[in-house]
Parts: structure tokens; C-alpha cells; sequence
């Protein structure tokens, strides 16, 4: 007997939407005038394949982008340099950093600051770092340890906040002024400028993907699944896979206890989810969705699904058989379709999901927390 998804964790989007390709002048030529870029590994995954029933399952594996695990670089870069960029330019044309660096440095002491789970708040670190500027990053009170000191290692100063992530994001928002520079991923009332380059700056990673598919002489994903927090990876994938000239369908991943997305989608309208949000998906533990995430969620999105702690651990071994290593937010996406596909269920029907499908999964991240990895994976060994 098969085992159908708790309906109260699941919605279908009755009406899919698609949406005008949006132009990103400069934005690859920027990523790859950044040290140490390259394209991200998409990997054939036959061992995630087979526990979904598909013919192929590729995965974007994430876990070194620009020398730190995860995919959070590629926003955070873009939005400092354009944000930057309003604010004390326009910057006359530059080969490598340190010549951006040098036009910042007249304008007095800067400091980027950014509220995180962990990855976005250690990428905007680094960006700090690479334009030897200031970074301070606020972080909820249960960030684990290994995370925190990532991001000191970056030269950032961490602050922790009483409460969860959203306590982290308004406190943040609230040090704006014209020497501190906020550089959020998720968006407020009169502050979408920076989450929107956030977004685009994401889009590298589908580039990279259809570049890799086309070396292959292989055909596009149908399905594409993306874990959300915010929202602002979904979004971007979704301006990518929901174009007119490419439909594949496009399912959000949330953990259980954190699913503001899920939840504004089954209510018509944003909607929070209070913390604590103590999942171990903890890049994904949000309780609101970005607003300027959500026009795009709420029409894009053919599925969202949240799943449990113990999806995402077996998510995790299952990547690490097909050799990539997936930290518990970066393997929530193919959690999500295990959830949904990995039986013969009416889900598999509702999403058009067959032996000769094709699916893709973004592992966001590597093993961020390895003490947690390792006693992960080594527990289904």
C-alpha cells in the first residue's frame, strides 16, 4: 500500500502561470569576474532517479560556489555591487575587485549588514571581505555553533538575536543608514531593491544548468523542485522554468514547521508562521515569506509540499550514494519529491510524473554543520 502526502502539506496550483523573461544586463560577466569562478557541478543522479521512478534526475550540486558551501554567494554579490553601486557610484568600469574596492574606499568606513540562517549572512561576510569593508551579521539564538564561526572566519562581527530568523530580519533593517548597507534576501514595505537583485543574482545558476544540458545534448527538466525559505531561490527559478518558451513544472519545498509559503498559498494571501521554527533545515526555518518573492510564487508554483525532519535526512543519504554531498537545507528539494513522486500516488498524476520524466533538484548547500552530516549520512550506513 502505497503512501499519499498529508493534505494539509501539500497545495496544487490550479492555474500555473508564465512570465516574460527578465533581462540581467552585465550579471555573468560580473559572477565570473569574481575569484575563483566556474560552473557548479550538475550531477547524474541514478540512485535519486530510481527512488522517484523517473528516467533522469540531474542535481545542481551547490556545495562549493566561490569557495563557501552553498549557492548563497551568487544573490549576495550581485546585490552588494549593485546596491553599492546606487549609493556611491556610478563606478567607473573595473577588471578585478580590488580595483572596485578602490573606487568604495573614498566614501568612509562601510559596513554591509544582513540577517541569516547561515549561508546568505557568511556570503555577504565574504563579499565584505573580497571590498575590505565592514560586515556585521545578526543571527537568530538557536544558529548551531559551526555556522556562527564560519561567519567570524569571514572578519564579520555576529550578533545574536533573541527570537528566530524574521526577529533577525527586522532588527537588521532597523541599523540602515548611510555607513551601514543592508543587504537582505527577503523583502519589506519600501525595501525591494536589494532582495530583487538578490533574485536575479540566482539566475547564474540556470544558465550555468542549460549550458550543461546542451553540452550533453540532453533535453530540459520537466519538473524542477526548489526549497524555499523566503522565497527567493523559488522566485528565481521560477522566472527561469516558467517562461513561455520553457514550462516545466515548478514544486516549492518548505520544512513542516516553518511552511510560510505553503501556508499563504492555501490561504490566498501571505501569511506567517510563528516560531520557533527548530527543523534541521535550519536555512530554510522562515516564518514569512518575501513579498516581492511572493508575486512570483503564488502564480508560478505548480506544487508546494512541506516536509519532515526525517525526508530531509533520507534525502541526504540518498545524494550522498550518487556522490554529492547535500547539508539538510541543500537536500530538502529532493525531500520534497520523495514526499510527492516517490511513490505511485495521485501526486505522480497531478504533476504529469512518469518512468521517462525528467527531473532537477538545486542541493543549495554541502555539509555546513558536519558533525550533523556525518551522524546523518552514517546513520542509514
Amino acid at each position: 500500500m502505497t503512501q499519499q502526502p498529508d493534505i494539509s502539506h501539500l497545495y496544487f496550483n490550479p492555474s500555473v502561470e508564465t512570465f516574460a523573461p527578465k533581462d540581467k544586463p552585465g550579471l555573468l560577466a560580473f559572477h565570473r569576474a569574481l575569484p575563483g569562478y566556474a560552473p557548479t557541478p550538475l550531477v547524474c543522479a541514478p540512485a535519486l532517479a530510481a527512488a522517484l521512478g523517473v528516467q533522469i534526475a540531474w542535481v545542481k550540486d551547490e556545495s562549493s560556489r566561490l569557495g563557501l558551501p552553498a549557492y548563497k554567494i551568487l544573490g549576495a554579490s550581485w546585490a552588494t555591487f549593485r546596491e553599492l553601486d546606487a549609493c556611491f557610484g556610478p563606478f567607473v568600469p573595473w577588471t578585478t575587485l580590488n580595483e572596485l574596492a578602490a573606487q568604495i574606499a573614498g566614501h568612509g568606513p562601510i559596513t554591509l549588514v544582513a540577517a541569516t540562517d547561515g549561508n546568505h549572512g557568511r556570503a555577504v561576510a565574504r563579499m565584505a571581505r573580497w571590498l575590505n569593508l565592514n560586515a556585521r551579521i545578526l543571527v537568530p539564538q538557536d544558529m548551531v555553533a559551526a555556522r556562527i564561526d564560519a561567519i567570524r572566519q569571514e572578519g564579520a562581527t555576529v550578533q545574536v538575536v533573541p527570537g528566530t530568523y524574521d526577529e533577525a530580519v527586522t532588527t537588521a533593517a532597523q541599523l540602515a543608514d548611510t555607513a551601514h548597507i543592508v543587504i537582505s534576501d527577503t523583502a519589506w514595505d519600501g525595501y525591494t531593491r536589494v532582495p530583487g537583485w538578490v533574485i536575479d543574482g540566482y539566475s547564474t545558476i540556470f544558465e550555468e544548468i542549460e549550458a550543461q544540458l546542451i553540452a550533453q545534448n540532453a533535453a530540459q527538466p520537466d519538473l524542477v523542485a526548489v526549497q524555499m525559505g523566503v522565497g527567493s531561490l523559488a522566485a528565481a527559478v521560477i522566472q527561469h522554468y516558467r517562461r513561455p518558451q520553457c514550462q516545466a513544472q515548478v514544486v516549492g519545498v518548505e520544512p513542516v514547521r516553518a511552511a510560510c509559503v505553503l501556508k499563504s498559498l492555501q490561504a490566498g494571501r501571505l501569511t506567517e508562521v510563528p516560531g520557533p521554527h527548530t527543523l534541521i533545515m535550519a536555512g530554510l526555518n522562515c516564518g514569512q515569506t518575501s513579498p516581492l518573492a511572493w508575486l512570483l510564487l503564488k502564480g508560478g508554483l505548480s506544487a508546494s509540499v512541506a516536509v519532515s525532519d526525517k525526508r530531509a535526512e533520507q534525502a541526504m543519504r540518498l545524494l550522498a550514494q550518487d556522490g554529492v554531498v547535500s547539508g539538510e537545507s541543500g537536500a530538502a528539494g529532493a525531500g520534497g519529491l520523495l514526499e510527492l513522486i516517490g511513490d505511485d500516488n495521485v501526486t505522480r498524476q497531478a504533476l504529469g510524473v512518469h518512468s521517462g520524466s525528467r527531473v532537477l533538484v538545486i542541493s543549495t548547500e554541502g555539509a555546513t554543520d558536519p558533525g550533523a552530516y556525518h551522524r546523518i549520512v552514517q546513520a542509514g550506513g
